[in-house]
């Protein structure tokens, strides 16, 4: 990376990045402690995460803008461990998790990101705009009228206060706002003080208190497997959302390895796994957020207000901050794939529609794009899969040709074989693969037995037009072409 670019990651947007770093420091708190609940330990630990992962993935990271913290996906898989275990041994899996993640990153896994197509990127947006939607609802439970009138009054200053201007954020302006009328008019609604216990200490390095032995590892290795897989994934599919977002390319293998430097890290700071976060992606983009100052700004000020503004910190009321959450989730949800929706191939249309559902039910981000990933391997083999033979017998030569279109592989042979006639009345079979392609051993054993069953009928059989690369499967894999073969050879 050259000096140029450093400097343009950095300093080419610092007003913009500093204040949104600002407004995703303040909507990060919450969650953080949210997630720390979620997983059973101590809210610092969720908020030494998220300082500590924001921090290290503004230098390492492969995605300039884009946000990593303790996430709601990750603290899921930790229950299990925290509950049998105890923390020091989710330091250990933290720990273990980055290891992972940065082989993975070593070894190029951003690649993979291809083979995901736009219908599940698609459906894992709209899914995560629910769930961030959803997941906002239960802060209004036993709730009275202020409440809902400081989610209204918040929305109303983030969507009208752009008209008025641009230069200041208007995330930061609502909760400014909100939380100076809840302090002077001693409003009885719910503040971040109320999500858990602050304490104002730094994180400090400390090697987690567990036996170094093989058991040690067996405890810990499936969930740092699962957090490496989950918490890569999350990361580069919210990667690329950015990318969408600001029409800017992002390097996915190193994010991978910046994720598993930032995971290690953190696992030595007290903090737990994470990874990055679209919610507050999408609010640091839409505040104005570019560059790795953003992020940067976000891990400090998250810690400065912690420690030094913690009481101002537990008064801003949790009403504006659903708010900013809700104004991400309908930011999120990509609203034109509804009205693609019945324009869309049928296909791709059940594939988002199942990814979502799956997120949604499950609220397992990686299952739901396992889900459509699959099934559009599903309709894909199937798309393809279809062989046409067309048959044609010259009266004079006795030979009946046939001529075979389409990809000849595994999911394709039973179709391939039974367009064939092996009692035909000729004495010579030509199959021609000029128009087709011969990908595996299923398809080179479906050739063998087209040639040896016409073969048992007393037909002489030649065939065609295999192009190079079939031509050598064929001839490494195949019978028919060997001395005494027949079928049960194969």
């Amino acid at each position: 990376m050259n000096v140029e670019t450093i400097k343009n990651q950095w300093f080419g947007n610092v007003k913009n990045d500093v204040l949104a770093g600002l407004v995703v420091a303040m909507a990060l708190i919450p969650e953080a402690i949210a997630f720390s609940i979620i997983a059973g330990v101590d809210p610092m630990v969720g908020l030494y995460a998220s300082f500590s992962i924001a921090v290290v993935i503004a230098f390492m990271g492969g995605r300039p803008g884009m946000i990593s913290a303790a996430t709601g996906a990750m603290a899921l898989l930790m229950v299990t461990l925290v509950a049998e275990h105890g923390l020091q041994y989710l330091l250990a899996a933290t720990i273990l998790t980055g290891i992972i993640q940065f082989a993975l990153g070593a070894l190029k896994i951003g690649q993979f990101m291809k083979f995901i197509p736009r219908s599940v990127m698609i459906g894992f947006v709209n899914a995560l705009g629910i769930l961030i939607f959803t997941s906002q609802l239960p802060h209004f439970v036993g709730e009275s009228w202020p409440m809902y009138a400081l989610v209204i009054g918040s929305l109303g200053i983030i969507y009208l206060f752009p008209r008025i201007t641009k230069a200041v954020p208007a995330p930061l302006v609502a909760i400014i706002a909100m939380t100076i009328l809840v302090t002077t008019t001693g409003m009885n609604v719910k503040t971040v003080g109320d999500m858990g216990e602050l304490t104002s200490t730094l994180p400090i390095f400390l090697i987690p208190n567990i036996p170094l032995t093989f058991e040690t590892l067996q405890i810990i290795f499936p969930t740092a497997l699962a957090l490496a897989f989950v918490g890569l994934l999350e990361s580069l599919l919210t990667a690329q959302i950015v990318d969408d977002m600001t029409d800017t390319l992002s390097d996915k293998n190193k994010e991978a390895r910046g994720q598993g430097v930032a995971n290690v890290v953190t696992g030595f700071f007290g903090g737990m796994a994470g990874c990055a976060m679209i919610g507050q992606s999408v609010i640091n983009v839409k505040s104005g957020g570019r560059g790795r100052l953003s992020t940067l700004v976000a891990g400090v000020f998250l810690m400065l207000l912690i420690i030094v503004f913690q009481n101002v910190l537990v008064q801003i009321p949790m009403a504006v901050l659903v708010g900013v959450m809700i104004m991400v989730s309908i930011g999120t949800f990509d609203w034109s794939s509804l009205t693609k929706l019945h324009v869309m191939p049928k296909t791709d249309a059940a594939v988002m529609i199942v990814t979502v559902v799956t997120v949604v039910k499950t609220h397992d981000l990686s299952k739901g794009v396992l889900a459509g990933v699959i099934l559009s391997a599903i309709f894909f083999v199937a798309k393809i899969s279809s062989v046409h033979v067309a048959k044609k017998f010259e009266e004079q030569t006795r030979t009946l040709t046939y001529t075979v279109k389409g990809q000849v592989f595994l999911a394709s042979v039973d179709n391939l074989i039974k367009h064939f006639d092996f009692n035909a009345d000729a004495d010579y079979v030509k199959i021609d693969f000029s128009h087709s392609h011969v990908w595996d051993d299923s398809a080179v054993a479906a050739i063998d037995k087209l040639v040896l069953k016409f073969r048992e009928q007393g037909k002489e059989v030649e065939i065609t037009g295999l192009n190079e690369d079939s031509s050598k499967l064929v001839k490494r894999l195949g019978v028919h072409n060997k001395p005494n073969a027949s079928l049960s050879n194969h």
